[in-house]
């Protein structure tokens, strides 16, 4: 065993050399004549801007820039990055939503990169068949039936291919170096191995690459992952085809059919459908954004499968009709907020699903009509009985609609990267594996843990639910990832983790630094709280604190978000972007949240 894996490592880091010579001298470097760029969460500076959860992924983006690559190329080097840093919360064995603004055009596109369900899919999958009722939860997350056809591959392949400067092959290079050489582990990194390491454990491939030893890595020790350099390295030379046709994707559907774990675990780990069919089947679709218009600036997002873009959208058009503020209309700026989430939520609950299943009525739920039947249903002073029913979409009057609320059960992990260019480009790029580890399942031998987007649907089946599992289809995402600008230039760039409450942190951020005053690395920092129609307010124990008085003369009950004491209570880890109308920049991402992100410039300057 030890003679295999020191092998192993030669062998990656051979690939990682030959992957370093796709680089120009300047990136093999690190960035040419640029000194080493420190980290940290906020950055000013000229040139271009990179924005991520982690400063060895935002390097790498920054790097890019440097060497002549575009926003698109930038992105895309930064994601695999992240699949290298961040391997609990995006990577291969996913999908994601990828927003580009092309700045010689101003034409915004986005590519939806959304895992598919596998044809073999019934409304039965999420049923155990010993009972015939809705397996427990639990029971689907460290599951194959839980897995849905990645769709990251394909994105990077088309986003480098239809917005980039160079090559596939090119934009994975300094990912493939970073696999092979490693990274020093973190506390984030190391917390995020433990709390899942029950599941880990049950996944002798999944053990033996988070768990060595029977522990999670230890902070300040460097965490290699050779067989993820390999599997990069494959993609480089090949392409796309290499991980959607032949043997890795014969790999990949073997796992998921008989998911390989441990004799001794007691979780079930029902298996999967997915074949190579299914595989070789999956494209990623072109298409428009969303688009409202908010006090003057023009806020793109992400249409469905996604929800985001609409959620975000109509809230928006909501809260356009109230004039908003800090200092003593904090308060009530706040306690509309959540009313418009609210109602923004249910909506989107009772109406949203993959459009190439569900008639989505997109243009209605973005109307400023429809918006304000919806804001006609909202007391200024007092929080309305949640949950409130969705509206009725002929938009008369303060008509509502009937609707059974369902649980969602959408995670709260994912990852989110924001990038601008010198020549006007931008891209928000959201991307995930969904849970944290996502269902826990390593492809053996291929360094990279498999998806499992497919709870995002309703787990239990009706026909009339917009999000109910068919094959082929997409589950219905919170994802956000929003280009903002204002007079035809690209003005911020926001997006960020955190299942449903991505919606809420993304509307929350674009209110703080528009509307209340606040600067962006402000109104990144701010403490948050997420309405998603329910009778209580999730919020960060900070938001808590600081607002909860005076939010109580509006009946709004603000709880918890999680254990005060560990992650669960922080909604959210942003990463975000502001262009100035002379160019300049700031990359603002978290100061504290997720151990806090990293924002870099090409050209900073002291302020």
């Amino acid at each position: 065993m030890l003679v295999r894996r020191s092998l192993a490592a030669v062998s990656a880091l051979s690939l990682a050399a030959t992957m370093v010579a796709l680089q120009s001298p300047a990136e093999a470097r690190g960035g040419g004549h640029h000194r080493p760029t420190a980290a940290g969460p906020t950055a000013y500076g000229t040139g271009g801007a990179v924005s991520s959860v982690d400063a060895n992924a935002s390097r790498v983006g920054l790097q890019v820039l440097r060497s002549g690559g575009n926003a698109a190329d930038a992105a895309v080097a930064t994601a695999a990055a992240l699949g290298v840093t961040e391997p609990y919360s995006a990577g291969v064995g996913g999908g994601g939503y990828f927003v580009f603004r092309d700045g010689r055009t101003g034409k915004v596109t986005t590519i939806d990169g959304r895992e598919t369900a596998p044809a073999g899919v019934t409304p039965q999958t999420f049923y155990d068949p010993a009972t015939g009722q809705p397996r427990p939860f639990a029971h689907l997350v460290s599951s194959g039936v839980s897995v849905g056809v990645p769709g990251t591959v394909a994105t990077w392949d088309k986003a480098t291919r239809l917005f980039g400067k160079r090559s596939l092959a090119r934009n994975l290079a300094p990912a493939t170096a970073l696999a092979a050489r490693g990274f020093t582990v973190d506390q984030t990194f190391r917390s995020q191995t433990l709390d899942n390491a029950t599941r880990f454990a049950a996944f002798p491939e999944t053990a033996r690459l988070f768990l060595p030893g029977g522990d999670a890595p230890q902070v300040g020790t460097r965490f290699r992952n050779p067989d993820l350099a390999r599997t990069y390295a494959l993609i480089a030379r090949r392409g796309p085809r290499a991980f959607y046709t032949g043997p890795l994707a014969a790999e990949i559907a073997r796992t998921v059919q008989a998911p390989p774990k441990s004799p001794d675990t007691t979780l079930p780990v029902p298996p999967g459908s997915m074949t190579t069919r299914d595989l070789a089947g999956y494209s990623v679709r072109l298409q428009k954004p969303t688009k409202v218009s908010y006090r003057g600036y023009d806020v793109y997002g992400m249409a469905p499968s996604s929800s985001g873009g609409i959620t975000v959208g109509e809230a928006l058009n909501i809260l356009e009709n109230h004039r908003l503020g800090a200092g003593a209309r904090t308060a009530q700026s706040l306690h509309l907020f959540l009313e418009a989430s609210a109602r923004a939520f249910a909506d989107r609950n009772a109406y949203i699903g993959d459009p190439a299943f569900v008639d989505v009525p997109t243009r209605t739920l973005l109307s400023q009509r429809f918006a304000d039947s919806r804001d006609c249903t909202i007391d200024p002073q007092q929080a309305s009985q949640r949950p409130v029913a969705p509206g009725a979409l002929d938009g008369t009057a303060c008509a509502t609609a009937r609707h059974q609320e369902e649980r969602d059960t959408e995670n709260i992990s994912t990852t989110h990267l924001s990038v601008a260019d010198r020549w006007g480009n931008a891209v928000a790029y959201t991307l995930t594996i969904e849970q944290t580890g996502g269902s826990g399942i390593t492809v053996p031998g291929r360094g990279f843990l498999l998806n499992n987007e497919l709870t995002d649907f309703s787990t239990t089946y009706s026909a009339t639910d917009p999000n109910r599992i068919e094959p082929g289809k997409r589950p219905r995402s919170s994802m956000s990832p929003t280009i903002v600008t204002r007079n035809g230039k690209v003005r911020f760039v926001v997006g960020s983790p955190g299942g449903a409450t991505i919606i809420t942190t993304v509307l929350q951020i674009l209110i703080n630094r528009i509307d209340l005053g606040m600067t962006l690395p402000q109104a990144v920092a701010a403490p948050r709280a997420s309405q998603r129609n329910a009778a209580t307010t999730p919020a960060e124990p900070e938001f808590i604190a600081r607002y909860e008085d005076a939010l109580r003369p509006f009946g709004q009950v603000l709880v918890p978000s999680g254990d005060q004491f560990t992650s669960a209570a922080e909604i959210g880890a942003a990463a975000t972007i502001e262009v100035d109308r002379r160019g300049r920049m700031i990359a603002a991402a978290e100061p504290v949240r997720r151990g806090g992100g990293t924002g870099l410039v090409v050209r900073p300057f002291r302020r």
